[in-house]
């Protein structure tokens, strides 16, 4: 079976550095995994690809060595199940309000005795009947690790009880709908989402966990690390494409070229 990379890097007291690919070419999942990246954070809870699609792309990253960290929509545990399947070795939850919600993402996630997984060998992750069956359930537990997200002030007044939750490995502050729904849209650097940090390391070191959040450059990344966390979200491939495409623009105006930007100014 397939080594996770983040979760031997976690126990190693190493911080992983995983990026997000919203574009479903897979070359480009073949070149970032290729490119060393602990993980590849794969959208499914906001974008409109199928299983299917998802299947293609988690095969074309197992040729380098980044593990791929799933997020299904709020309540999509048999989705979770299928993806876990196709090879995802961790599964980002979103939206988790509560302890009891919480300890059903675990069951769903592991096999008996730590939880309920549903069997089937014939999938990538056994990989393909080449496990016996006590062998992979024992593996596939020790090796896919879960993350839940904190994405609401109420969750967050639960998060020690979430943190202490056999199962959960990673707490991941969500800091766009944290921000939305604390009334301070967008505001990363709000004393709230400040605080929420500091409320989630104690929490995960009280727990024995681990915590992270998305990360927006280097100042960002020490923030996270200077508090303990050890798990990093940064950047995204539509965020560097369109940021590549405004820098042709900047270059290439000053020598006449014009633009017909319905983007800007936006």
């Amino acid at each position: 079976m397939r080594q996770s990379r983040v979760k031997a890097k976690l126990a190693a007291g190493e911080p992983v550095l995983i990026t997000t690919l919203h574009l479903i070419d897979p070359s480009l999942y073949e070149m970032t995994s290729l490119m060393g990246f602990d993980g590849i954070w794969m959208d499914m809870e906001h974008h409109t690809y199928s299983l299917e699609t998802a299947a293609g792309l988690m095969r074309a990253a197992r040729v380098g060595s980044s593990d791929i960290i799933a997020r299904p929509a709020k309540g999509e545990f048999m989705r979770m199940q299928r993806m876990l399947e196709a090879g995802a070795k961790g599964i980002m939850y979103p939206r988790c309000d509560d302890a009891k919600e919480a300890a059903e993402v675990a069951s769903w996630m592991r096999f008996a005795p730590r939880g309920r997984r549903g069997f089937d060998g014939a999938n990538p992750d056994a990989p393909y009947l080449s496990m016996p069956i006590d062998k992979y359930t024992e593996e596939a537990n020790r090796q896919t690790f879960l993350t839940l997200q904190i994405e609401t002030p109420e969750a967050l007044e639960q998060v020690d009880e979430l943190a202490a939750i056999d199962g959960v490995d990673v707490i991941m502050l969500g800091p766009a709908d944290f921000s939305i729904l604390s009334g301070i849209p967008g505001q990363f650097k709000h004393p709230l989402i400040r605080a929420a940090k500091e409320k989630i390391a104690e929490a995960t070191r009280r727990a024995g966990k681990h915590w992270g959040c998305p990360a927006g450059g280097p100042d960002d990344v020490r923030e996270v690390l200077d508090m303990g966390g050890r798990v990093i979200f940064h950047m995204a491939d539509i965020v560097m494409v369109k940021l590549g495409m405004e820098k042709i623009q900047s270059d290439m105006e000053p020598l006449g070229f014009t633009f017909n930007d319905q983007l800007r100014g936006r």
